[in-house]
C-alpha cells in the first residue's frame, strides 16, 4: 500500500512539474517581425509605400493589425495604441502571441 501512495504521490509531482512549465513558456514574450497594417487590407497592405492607405483604413473604422515576414500571418492588435505612429511601417514587435492576436509590450522600426 505504501509503495502504491509513493507511485502516485511520485506521478502528481511529475504532472504539477510540467504544468508549470507549460504555464511559464505561456507567459514568454516573443519578438514578431511584421508589417504594421489594417483589418481591411492585411497582407496586401504590408508593403513599403502603403502608409498613408494604412492610416486612411485605420481612420475609417479597420482595426490595426500586424503582418508577420514569416508566413504572412495577420495578428490583430489587442492594444493599438501602443502602434500608434508606425501605421505603415516594417517593424519587430515584442509581445505576448496568442491564438490570431497580438498583445503589443515594445515596438522596434526595422
Amino acid at each position: 500500500m505504501k509503495k502504491v501512495l509513493l507511485i502516485c504521490f511520485a506521478l502528481c509531482m511529475v504532472f504539477l512539474m510540467v504544468v508549470a512549465v507549460s504555464a511559464k513558456d505561456k507567459n514568454k514574450a516573443e519578438t514578431v517581425k511584421g508589417w504594421v497594417s489594417d483589418s481591411k487590407c492585411g497582407a496586401k497592405g504590408a508593403v513599403a509605400g502603403q502608409e498613408a492607405c494604412t492610416k486612411k483604413c485605420l481612420d475609417a473604422g479597420a482595426s490595426m493589425v500586424v503582418v508577420t515576414d514569416k508566413g504572412q500571418k495577420v495578428l490583430s492588435v489587442d492594444n493599438p495604441d501602443a502602434l500608434k505612429g508606425h501605421e505603415g511601417h516594417h517593424v519587430a514587435v515584442t509581445g505576448h502571441v496568442a491564438n490570431d492576436s497580438i498583445h503589443v509590450e515594445s515596438v522596434k522600426m526595422l
